[in-house]
């Protein structure tokens, strides 16, 4: 599932015709979702469950 949205996402950015602004409030989202306590808590349970790399 994360694979296939984080694929629509990519899709959207490189096929918008909206330009640099609509793709910079695209990323400024990506960041402040990625940056979020809660998911970053998530991220740390997966991360311990798969045995992954700390970051």
């Amino acid at each position: 599932m994360k694979t296939f949205l984080l694929g629509v996402a990519v899709g959207y950015v490189l096929g918008a015709r909206a330009g640099r602004e609509r793709y910079d409030e695209l990323v400024r989202a990506y960041r402040r979702l990625k940056d979020h306590p809660a998911v970053q808590g998530v991220a740390g349970v997966v991360r311990a469950k798969l045995g992954g790399p700390e970051a």
